[in-house]
């Protein structure tokens, strides 16, 4: 998948579905978001529903908060240890000669967010399918119903890469270095504090930059925008490739849309905050801006 640098478009998905060595996995997650005060900003809901419903033929399901998150906190989808991830991918088939597709309903956040850890594992033959599951029925291709069959089990081995996450501590000494970009990928308007936050506090992590990942999408077919039009987006905010990137949202998952168009755009330096305004806003003691 050298050629495509992460990204598959429909009509090359549709040409290997029958090959033997591909994975595919509907990523969706559903947030439900709880009333203020509740303590907790929403509820995971795993896809598997929408699943049932339809999906492209032979894929699997993936369940990001139940299977592929850590248990031991209250933040949602936390990267989990590597012992975790290794059984879980294996026991949906992935191994080292897979060739391993993404994709999501409504939004590609849910199958970045996989991009970004399996890339983090040192798992390099994979990519997410441009406008999903939306784009797929928007042109009339086959789906499926029911249950997903699965895949053989697999032994899945991971290669760790340090950086690719980052905690509250490295966010806010990031927040002072200058060769450094905070981008904060939530709406402008969160990113402001004009609204009510469901994380906490509203604001954002002070000197941070905004680049919504709603606008790095085309809201119709709910593909990418063009890279060039992405591009354009993020030197308007000061980011450069000279420049390492720490991107953060809500609870670490729209901020790898932000991540994954940089990556295809040949940045190098990039990181998440994992714990995003999910931790930051709840911390009286980190500082936060607004304006």
């Amino acid at each position: 998948m050298s050629g495509r640098n992460g990204l598959i478009s429909t009509a090359e998905l549709a040409d290997i579905l029958a090959q033997p060595n591909l994975r595919l996995f509907d990523c969706t997650t559903y947030l439900e978001y709880q009333p203020e005060g509740s303590g907790v900003p929403y509820i995971a809901v795993p896809g598997r529903h929408t699943f049932e419903a339809a999906h492209i033929p032979g894929a699997d399901f993936l369940d990001l908060q139940g299977e592929f998150s850590d248990p031991g906190t209250e933040l949602r989808f936390m990267m989990p240890d590597v012992a975790q991830l290794e059984t879980a991918f294996g026991r949906h088939g992935i191994s080292d000669d897979s060739e391993v597709v993404l994709y999501s309903i409504g939004t590609p956040m849910w199958a970045t967010r996989f991009w970004w850890m399996l890339t983090s594992l040192g798992f390099e033959n994979l990519s997410v399918l441009d406008g999903g599951l939306d784009k797929w029925k928007a042109e009339g291709r086959t789906i499926e119903t029911g249950p997903a069959e699965g895949y053989r089990p697999a032994k899945f081995t991971a290669k760790p890469k340090p950086g690719f996450f980052v905690d509250k501590n490295e966010t806010l000494a990031a927040t002072s270095e200058r060769n450094t970009s905070v981008v904060n990928a939530l709406g402008p308007q969160f990113h402001k504090g004009l609204e009510p936050s469901r994380y906490g506090r509203p604001g954002r992590v002070p000197g941070s930059c905004n680049v919504s990942a709603a606008t790095l999408l085309d809201p119709q077919t709910k593909a990418f925008v063009a890279l060039a039009d992405a591009e354009a987006k993020f030197k308007a905010q000061g980011i450069t490739k000279d420049k390492r990137v720490v991107a953060y949202c809500g609870g670490g998952i729209s901020a790898t849309i932000d991540l994954f168009l940089l990556h295809r755009l040949g940045y190098d330096n990039l990181t998440l905050y994992d714990g995003s305004m999910g931790e930051w806003a709840k911390d009286t003691s980190l500082p936060i801006e607004t304006g």
